[in-house]
């Protein structure tokens, strides 16, 4: 279990072996997840791709002090962005909280250049596809593409944000550190944002991850995600990505529903010329990585080879791809 100092806080990770040739694959976790939830993925992906997983700061393993906090603002003016007008399209303000989106990339971009990592393909879920859009902006040098699986938005409805904001706030206020051990709570959890249950093992893990996530990076990550200006400025960051972007839609998502994953996509420059696509997965709900992890694998398989290609393959050639 590596361990690595990412602006001062200590990051878990784990690193495939090494393949011939091809870019990294990086794996960025959502919400009140860690990065275990990768591994049967990345199972079927390392003999092709190196693969990386981390836990996102004060999540999984990678955990703040419980008492003293990461709470001073970023600068944003000492953020490395590699094309200034990126930041002033997106309307970065001065001061950066520690949990918000462009922060956990700068933290990913951080994280590659300390691994030695110089090509990558960034794949993101739920949260994590927002950050992952966010990394490509950051370093364009380094990220070759991103695939955001359970990932879209840039739709704000105040009453329903008000309602999910609320709603968060009040489930991060009861976690007591003996739920894991309560009578059968692994079969509830099994249930929650997906279109079948899961293993019960899986339910088991998303209990341990929702207690131990610090309280801070749980709240501040949820508010600072979902305020108008960060969901609004979403869309501007998709607008200004070069780099090819996928989006995998889970058809029974109901917490990122399919028609917000294709409004966040149309943004993308390559939306309607090939490099980007909204490509629909049956059966799967949120946790796409888990309910659907032949099909995933599949899909990442062939978008990152076409990539590679002199003549790239009907798949990147179409915008909508449905299976």
């Amino acid at each position: 279990m590596p361990r690595i100092d990412v602006l001062g806080v200590e990051h878990t990770y784990d690193l495939t072996t090494p393949v011939a040739s091809g870019p990294v694959l990086v794996f960025v976790h959502g919400w009140l997840l860690s990065r275990r939830y990768w591994m049967p993925l990345i199972e079927q992906l390392a003999p092709s791709y190196q693969c990386l997983s981390y836990d996102l700061r004060g999540f999984g393993e990678s955990r703040l002090p419980e008492v003293v906090s990461s709470t001073q603002p970023l600068d944003a003016k000492s953020m490395r962005f590699d094309r200034e007008v990126i930041a002033a399209n997106v309307g970065l303000p001065e001061a950066l909280s520690p949990y918000s989106l462009a922060a956990y990339a700068q933290d990913l971009v951080v994280l590659l250049k300390q691994l030695n990592i110089p090509r990558a393909w960034i794949v993101g879920h739920s949260l994590g596809g927002s950050i992952a859009l966010w990394a490509a902006t950051l370093a364009p040098q380094v990220v070759e593409g991103v695939v955001c699986l359970n990932a879209g938005g840039g739709i704000y409805y105040k009453e329903a944000f008000d309602q999910f904001r609320q709603a968060g706030q009040q489930m991060l206020g009861v976690r007591p550190r003996w739920l894991p051990y309560f009578p059968c709570i692994d079969l509830l959890f099994s249930r929650i944002m997906v279109a079948s249950p899961l293993q019960r093992d899986w339910g088991r893990q998303r209990v341990v991850d929702f207690v131990a996530a610090h309280p801070e990076a749980a709240l501040r990550s949820l508010l600072d995600s979902t305020s108008p200006e960060e969901v609004h400025r979403l869309p501007q960051v998709v607008s200004q990505i070069q780099q090819p972007v996928y989006f995998l839609a889970g058809l029974q998502d109901r917490v990122m529903e399919p028609r917000y994953v294709y409004h966040l996509a149309s943004f993308h420059p390559g939306f309607c010329d090939g490099t980007s696509a909204v490509i629909e997965i049956p059966n799967c709900g949120h946790m796409g990585m888990l309910e659907q992890t032949d099909v995933v694998a599949s899909h990442l398989h062939a978008i990152v080879s076409s990539q590679d290609c002199v003549c790239p393959p009907s798949y990147a050639a179409q915008p909508y791809v449905s299976n």
